[in-house]
């Protein structure tokens, strides 16, 4: 059975930082994209970054670009978000979630953790 397990996530000022990470098990961790994603309150859940396993590229959606960074672990099944400089925009609930095949879009993954809060003061 594929589970996530999200962590990292709090409360900030404006500014500041937050490191996210997600256990994950039930799968080969090396193979296919592994990626985060957030929703706000009466928004559509929306693509943040994603990293492919298989040839290590990665995206970041035009909103958090040089402020976000997605890594991945495959000895430990991890995967990270180090946010910096957060917005009161960035507030929402992150999840993160895997796909077998390629791409970022939300559409196409099927199986998310439950998810950590991320809330940014301003």
């Amino acid at each position: 059975e594929v589970q996530f397990v999200e962590s990292g996530g709090g409360l900030v000022q404006a500014g500041g930082s937050l490191r996210l990470s997600c256990a994950a098990s039930g799968f080969t961790f090396d193979v296919g994209v592994l990626g985060w994603f957030r929703q706000a309150p009466g928004k559509e859940r929306e693509g943040v970054s994603c990293i492919d396993s298989r040839d290590g590229s990665t995206y970041y959606a035009d909103s958090v670009k040089g402020r976000f960074t997605i890594s991945s672990d495959n000895a430990q099944n991890t995967v990270h978000l180090e946010m910096n400089s957060l917005k009161p925009e960035d507030t929402a609930v992150y999840y993160c979630a895997r796909y077998s095949g390629y791409g970022c879009y939300a559409a196409n993954f099927g199986s998310w953790g439950q998810g950590t809060q991320v809330t940014v003061s301003s």
